[in-house]
């Protein structure tokens, strides 16, 4: 059903963004095109709509485009980001990275962000906390690097890109959904364009549209909320000389009235500087351009040269929704939390929410699991989502804490860091984002300490001895679960393996060392051991599409019918 009267306007935005300055950034844009329900075409129920083309939304969307899954994606705007906003998110994680790895945009992201593992925090002029992040072992077996620093729109610009190339989902700018009903077997969207309205219906739907969304009042979802009076400036700046390219962090900086500051450098040679200001700071003030420019003197000098590129103020609040999901429509990013960004726990978990629940979707619309896989996107996600809240929330207690306990605490830290090393630990700037270990996931087979935890992409080599990674073998999977054996094993039982696997729906691999000899058909090598050890150095190892390790075990019988089984919810 269509109409020709339009009721579209363009995108008013909030959140500080009217009072921001600077140059600014160029953005791309994408012309509207006439969906065919505004041409006469007959209705049809699309199995997945996604709303919202910001980062989770463009994941998701890659993420079923890859897998086969036909979708629709609508954004009111005609772009990625936000027009005439800052760099937004800038700090992705190992996780993040290995799944943007997996859909194919890693190296151009590699290629225009900034590396970083060295992060080093101050108060005053004391150092009292520092870390590498490749000394620790969740983050060194990766093929990926800890993290990286990139505009969040580059990202989204090259998801679009991917998205095209793919060419299974549909997606449709300047496209507002209005109003949303469920009958049960389906929902219903309705949608204002530039030519006019019209309804779509959808087995499933994703709403990514992020904090203001009315999808949470239209399925009566409730939403637990604290607004927050902490108040920031953040600035993209580019120096004529540069800083060290390190993440610093000041607890009590002197040259911002002993408040936080954030320094990160991001591509193009353009830093991001976060001052944490008072809260009844006029956000139109702290956001000129002079006032930034006598801010930046304190703190790099008179003498250091450097164009604006933006600044804007930021102000944010916590909050969660009780479920994932209401019937068929999921939330998904900002949409489902929303967190303060220290730790970088924001737009990183809206990734993972998009990798956990596009192989699910894809499982069930393939008939390869039923619906009832679904159900753990909620178990595994909010209980993710939550422990995420309450680590952000910590750390902005920290950082501006209440008068008593509060601020003795943070004090005696700072003081006693200052002396002892014991101590630097308890310093609070942000616990450094990676991905979130699902505990009573009703898809785990909780046998190991290991099972419900992310595996990191870890190399190995072809038989031919050319390097690949875990995710040449979850791709090559293409959305199924991944056997690996690890070891020898006979000719009998791999025909006997490889048949439970071909009839479970599985892609079984035979992991071998340096000299052992193959008897599975599919087999890689494992020289150095590491693949074994990030699976659990078990007998077996049954992998998901997002990487999670579902169960590991033994020997090959009854236990892992029944471990592939509860991995798709199989009755």
């Amino acid at each position: 059903m269509s109409n020709n009267n339009s009721n579209y306007t363009n995108p008013a935005y909030s959140n500080g963004y009217e009072f921001s300055g600077g140059a600014g950034y160029e953005l791309p844009t994408y012309p509207f095109v006439t969906p065919p329900e505004l041409l006469g075409a007959p209705p049809t129920t699309y199995p997945v709509v996604i709303v919202g083309g910001g980062m989770s939304g463009l994941t998701l969307a890659a993420g079923l485009a890859q897998l086969g899954v036909p979708a629709v994606m609508l954004d009111e705007d005609n772009t990625v980001g936000v027009k005439g906003a800052s760099s937004r998110g800038i700090c992705y994680t190992q996780k993040s990275l290995e799944v943007f790895d997996k859909l194919g945009i890693f190296e151009r992201i590699k290629a225009k962000g900034v590396e970083w593992h060295i992060g080093r925090t101050f108060a005053g002029n004391d150092e009292v906390y520092n870390f590498n992040l490749r000394d620790r072992a969740d983050f060194k077996l990766s093929s990926q690097p800890p993290f990286i620093n990139i505009q969040q729109f580059y990202i989204e610009g090259y998801l679009v890109e991917r998205i095209a190339q793919l060419g299974v989902v549909d997606m449709r700018w300047q496209s507002r959904v209005s109003a949303c009903t469920s009958n049960g077997d389906s929902v219903n969207l309705q949608i204002d364009t530039p030519e006019g309205n019209y309804q779509l219906n959808a087995a499933y739907v994703v709403d990514c549209t992020g904090t203001g969304t009315p999808f949470h009042k239209w399925c009566n979802m409730p939403v637990s909320s604290i607004k927050r009076d902490d108040r920031w400036c953040i600035a993209d700046v580019r120096f004529k000389v540069q800083p060290p390219t390190e993440r610093h962090t000041w607890i009590e900086a002197p040259f911002n009235d002993n408040r936080a500051v954030w320094q990160h450098l991001m591509a193009d040679e353009v830093w991001r500087i976060d001052y944490q200001m008072r809260p009844d700071d006029d956000p139109a003030y702290v956001s000129r351009e002079d006032v930034l420019r006598e801010r930046l003197a304190k703190q790099f000098g008179a003498q250091a040269e450097c164009d604006i590129v933006w600044v804007g103020p930021y102000s944010y609040r916590s909050q969660l929704v009780e479920r994932m999901n209401a019937e068929r429509v999921f939330f998904m990013g900002d949409t489902a939390k929303v967190v303060s960004p220290f730790g970088a726990r924001g737009g990183n978990t809206g990734i993972s929410d998009a990798d956990n629940l596009a192989w699910k979707i894809a499982a069930v619309h393939h008939n390869r699991a039923p619906a009832a896989l679904l159900n753990s996107y909620h178990q595994e996600r909010h209980e993710a989502a939550s422990v995420n809240v309450q680590v952000t929330a910590r750390t902005t207690r920290y950082l501006r804490p209440n008068d008593g306990a509060e601020r003795l605490f943070r004090d005696a830290t700072i003081a006693l860091a200052k002396q002892h090393s014991f101590a630097r630990a308890l310093v609070n700037t942000g616990r450094m984002a990676e991905a979130n270990p699902y505990t009573r996931s009703g898809c785990c087979t909780y046998n190991h300490p290991l099972v419900g935890r992310s595996v990191q992409n870890v190399a190995f080599t072809w038989c031919n001895g050319q390097a690949a990674h875990l995710n040449d073998l979850l791709r090559w999977a293409s959305g199924n679960l991944l056997l690996l054996w690890f070891g020898d094993l006979s000719t009998t039982s791999a025909g006997k393996l490889q048949n439970t696997a071909r009839v479970s729906g599985v892609h079984m691999v035979q992991v071998v060392g340096k000299v052992q000899q193959t008897s599975a058909v599919e087999a890689v090598h494992d020289a150095t051991g590491a693949l074994a050890a990030a699976c659990g150095a078990q007998q077996w190892a049954l992998i998901r599409p997002d990487s999670y390790l579902a169960a590991t075990g033994q020997t090959a019988n009854a236990q892992l019918i029944k471990a592939i089984a509860t991995a798709l919810a199989l009755p």
